[in-house]
C-alpha cells in the first residue's frame, strides 16, 4: 500500500468512529471522551490493516466473574448467570437431573445432590483438575450462547480480567475463549468500567468483585501495570469472615458459605448502622431471629482499610496538578459497591487529601460488561490487538 494513502485511511477510520459513537452513545461527554481515546490509540499505535470479511459480526462484552458471569451483545442481549457448574454426585442424582451437568443458579438450587465447581477463583481460571478446566470451558460456552449467535456469524468478544492478571492467566482464558469466539480480547476489568463511564482521564475506578478488588488510575492512556492494583480479598473473603463471626457468636446456628453470601447481599453495610440487623436463621433445626449487626459490619469493614491504602498509593501516580480532579472522580463498581455506606466511608477516610467525591455506579453488576461492549463497538476488532491481549 502506498505511503501517501495512509492519511486518507486514517481519516476514513476516524470519520467512521465519529458516526458510530454519535449513533450509539447518548451521554455526550462520555461519548466524546471515548471517541478521543479510540482515536488516540489509532494515532499513537499506528494502523494495522487486515482484509475485511463479508460475515455478519456479533460483538460481545463478557465479565467472567468468580461469582457471576455477565454478557451483553450488540444484538440486545443482557444476561447474568452464576459462575458455577453442577455435576450429579451419583446414579440417583443423574436420574434426578436428567443431564450431564447444569450451569448457573439452577445448579446452586440443586446443590444437595450435585458436585459444584466454581471454575474461577480470585478472578482467574482455576487449573486444579480436569473437571475444573471442563467447567471453565462449559461456562464460557454458555456465556457466548446466551447471545444466541446465528449460523455463520463472526463472533467477537472482549472479556474482563483482574487488573493485575498474569500473562499465564490471560493465555489460559484466551485458549478457551478462542474455541467459541472468532476474535477474543482480554482487558482490565476496571478499565472496562472507566470506558463505560467515559471517565478515561483523572479518575480512579474501584471494582469490587467476589474474588478480587481491582483498582485502576485512569490517566488518559491504557493503564500501565503500576497504575493498577489487584487485592485478593473480595466478596468471597467477606462471606468467609461473616460465616466465621456468626459461628463464633452463635455456635448453635447452622451457617454455610451460601447462607453467609445471601445475608451479606441483603444486609451488608459499613459505618454506623441506621438500625439493628435481625436475620431469621435456624438453630438446632428451629427458626429464630438473631442480631447480626456487629458481625455484618465487622466483616464488611475489613476491606475498607486495604482499599484506602491502595487509593492513597494510586493518587500519587497522578501529576500533582491532576490529583485534585482524580480525588473528585472515584467510582466504585462491582457487586461490592452495593455495600451500604461504602462510598461515604471511603470519602471520609480520604478527607485529609482535600475535596473527595466517591460515587457508586448505577447498574454495578453490568458496568464493566457494558464498557467492554462499548469498546468493541467503537473500535473494530481488527484493531483490538492495539489495546489488549488477543486470540483469533
Amino acid at each position: 500500500m502506498a505511503q501517501n494513502k495512509w492519511p486518507d485511511i486514517l481519516n476514513e477510520i476516524v470519520k467512521g468512529l465519529n458516526e458510530i459513537s454519535d449513533l450509539l452513545h447518548d451521554d455526550e461527554s462520555g461519548a466524546e471522551e471515548r471517541k478521543g481515546f479510540v482515536k488516540g490509540i489509532i494515532k499513537r499505535r499506528g494502523l494495522r490493516m487486515v482484509e475485511g470479511s463479508n460475515k455478519n459480526q456479533l460483538l460481545l462484552g463478557i465479565d467472567l466473574g468468580t461469582s457471576r458471569t455477565v454478557v451483553m451483545s450488540d444484538n440486545g442481549t443482557k444476561a447474568m448467570v452464576s459462575s458455577v457448574v453442577g455435576y450429579p454426585k451419583d446414579i440417583i442424582a443423574i436420574k434426578l437431573l436428567g443431564q450431564a451437568h447444569i450451569i448457573g443458579e439452577e445448579a446452586v438450587e440443586k446443590r444437595s445432590y450435585l458436585e459444584l465447581y466454581h471454575p474461577l477463583q480470585d478472578g482467574v481460571l482455576k487449573e486444579a483438575s480436569e473437571r475444573d478446566q471442563e467447567a471453565a470451558r462449559l461456562l464460557v460456552e454458555h456465556a457466548v450462547g446466551l447471545a444466541e449467535p446465528r449460523q455463520g456469524d463472526e463472533v467477537c468478544g472482549i472479556i474482563g480480567v483482574p487488573a493485575r492478571a498474569s500473562i499465564a492467566n490471560k493465555e489460559r482464558l484466551l485458549k478457551i475463549a478462542k474455541q467459541y469466539l472468532d476474535v477474543a480480547m482480554v482487558v482490565s476489568e476496571p478499565f472496562m468500567v472507566a470506558y463505560n463511564l467515559g471517565k478515561l482521564k483523572n479518575s480512579i475506578i474501584v471494582d469490587i468483585g467476589a474474588g478480587t478488588i481491582d483498582i485502576c488510575a485512569m490517566k488518559g492512556t491504557l493503564p500501565a501495570a503500576e497504575d493498577q492494583a489487584t487485592i485478593i480479598k473480595g466478596g468471597d473473603y467477606i462471606d468467609e469472615l461473616l460465616a466465621n463471626a456468626v459461628n463464633e457468636s452463635y455456635p448453635e446456628i447452622q451457617m454455610t458459605s451460601h447462607l453467609a453470601r445471601t445475608i451479606k447481599e441483603k444486609h451488608s453495610f459499613v459505618g454506623e448502622p441506621s438500625e439493628k440487623v435481625f436475620v431469621r436463621l435456624r438453630a438446632g433445626g428451629k427458626p429464630s431471629s438473631f442480631d447480626l449487626t456487629d458481625e455484618i459490619r465487622a466483616a464488611c469493614e475489613t476491606v475498607v482499610s486495604i482499599i484506602v491504602e491502595n487509593l492513597e498509593a494510586l493518587i500519587l501516580r497522578f501529576d500533582p496538578e491532576d490529583q485534585e480532579e482524580a480525588l473528585r472522580n472515584i467510582y466504585v463498581a462491582g457487586g461490592g459497591s452495593q455495600i451500604k455506606g461504602l462510598d461515604n466511608v471511603l470519602a471520609l477516610s480520604l478527607a485529609d487529601y482535600g475535596d473527595v467525591n466517591v460515587q457508586c455506579v448505577s447498574d454495578p453488576e453490568y458496568a464493566g460488561c457494558a464498557g467492554a461492549l462499548k469498546l468493541s463497538m467503537d473500535l473494530p476488532p481488527k484493531y483490538w490487538d492495539q489495546v489488549g491481549d488477543l486470540a483469533g
